[in-house]
C-alpha cells in the first residue's frame, strides 16, 4: 500500500464545445491542485491536511464553485459549505451558509478541531470564524461578474441551475461566453489515503444558481456529499437533493463493508443503480490504495495519482495525461 489521492471541480451537464483554449486551462488547473496534493503525501504529510489545503486552493479559484467562485442565491449572496472527516477515526466538521470566510473548509476542520460538536451554521458558524481569526472577507469578495450574469439568466429562466447546468440561449443561440461551458462552475473535492493508513475526505462549494436562502446541500452532510471510515473516503458532487436521497458517500462505504465489494464495485453500483442518470460523480480511495472516479453525468472535472506512478486527468469520458 502507498499513499493516493483524487480530487473533482463538480460535475454535470459539461459542454463538450467549450474552447480549446479554456479546457487547456481547466486542466491546467486541475493538475496544479493534483501536484499540490501529491507533493504533500511525498513530504509525508497527514492525508487531513493534504485534502485541507487542495481544497483551500480549489476553493481559491474563481472558476470553481467553492469559496471565491460561489454562485449566487435568489437573493444574490452567497451561502458556502464545506465538510472534512478523517477516515479511521470518524472524526469530522461541517459549516454551512458562510458569507465572509475565505476558505470555509478550514473553518469545517476547526469545529472538527475545537468544539464539541460536528455542525455549524449561519451566524454561529460565522462568529466561531471571528472568535477563530481565521480570515475574513466582505461579502462582495464573492460577487463575481460571471456569477451575477448566471444569476440574472436562471431568473430570467425562472429555474434553478445546477452545477454545470448550461444557460438557455436567447432565439436558439447565445452570444454570452457563459454558454460555451467556460463558466459552469461545480462543487469541489478531494480525497487522500497517507503512507501511514490515514485516509481523509474534504468537499466544499457554494451551492446553485439561483437557490432559496437557508437551503443546505450534500457537501456538509455526513454520508451524503462526504464520508470517510477505515475502508474508504469518498467526496461527491453533483445535484445535492438526489445525492442526499441516496446517501451517497455512505453507500460506497457500507457495500463495501457489508456486501465485501471493492472500492470499484460499490462506488459503480451507487453511481448506476442508486442515483439516477444525470445526477452524481465522486471521487474515492481505498485503505488499499485503490482510486475510483465514477459519474452518471456528461463530465466530471477530475484528477488523481499514485504513488507506483499512476496518474489521470480528464473531463468527459476520454482522458487526459
Amino acid at each position: 500500500m502507498g499513499w493516493a489521492i483524487a480530487l473533482h471541480g463538480g460535475a454535470g451537464d459539461i459542454s463538450r464545445s467549450m474552447p480549446e483554449d479554456r479546457r487547456q486551462a481547466r486542466v491546467a488547473a486541475l493538475r496544479h491542485f493534483l501536484n499540490i496534493g501529491v507533493n504533500g503525501l511525498r513530504t509525508q504529510q497527514h492525508a487531513l491536511d493534504v485534502v485541507e489545503l487542495v481544497v483551500r486552493e480549489l476553493e481559491n479559484h474563481p472558476n470553481f464553485n467553492a469559496g471565491r467562485g460561489s454562485v449566487l442565491t435568489t437573493k444574490g449572496t452567497v451561502e458556502m459549505e464545506a465538510c472534512i472527516m478523517h477516515g479511521n477515526t470518524k472524526r469530522c466538521g461541517a459549516v454551512s451558509g458562510l458569507t465572509t470566510v475565505v476558505n470555509p473548509i478550514s473553518l469545517a476542520r476547526l469545529v472538527m478541531e475545537k468544539t464539541p460538536h460536528i455542525y455549524l451554521a449561519f451566524d454561529g458558524a460565522e462568529d466561531f470564524a471571528r472568535e477563530q481569526g481565521v480570515e475574513t472577507v466582505d461579502s462582495s469578495h464573492f460577487i463575481t461578474p460571471n456569477n451575477i450574469e448566471r444569476l440574472k439568466q436562471a431568473k430570467e429562466a425562472k429555474r434553478v441551475e445546477l452545477d454545470y447546468t448550461h444557460p438557455i440561449p436567447k432565439n436558439g443561440k447565445s452570444e454570452n461566453p457563459l454558454a460555451d461551458g467556460d463558466s459552469q462552475i461545480g462543487t469541489v473535492g478531494c480525497v487522500a489515503i497517507d503512507n501511514e493508513g490515514n485516509l481523509a475526505s474534504a468537499t466544499s462549494t457554494g451551492g446553485f444558481v439561483n437557490k432559496m436562502v437557508g437551503r443546505i446541500g450534500d457537501t456538509p452532510i455526513i454520508g451524503a456529499g462526504t464520508y470517510a471510515n477505515n475502508l474508504c473516503a469518498v467526496s461527491a458532487t453533483g445535484k445535492g437533493e438526489a445525492i442526499m436521497r441516496a446517501t451517497v458517500a455512505r453507500d460506497v462505504a457500507a457495500l463495501m463493508e457489508f456486501k465485501g465489494f471493492s472500492l470499484k464495485e460499490a462506488a459503480a453500483h451507487v453511481v448506476e443503480v442508486s442515483v439516477p442518470r444525470g445526477n452524481v460523480g465522486l471521487v474515492a480511495v481505498s485503505a488499499t490504495g485503490e482510486i475510483t472516479m465514477p459519474f452518471n453525468t456528461t463530465g466530471m472535472f477530475r484528477a488523481c495519482a499514485t504513488e507506483d506512478g499512476y496518474s489521470e486527468i480528464g473531463i468527459w469520458n476520454s482522458k487526459e495525461h
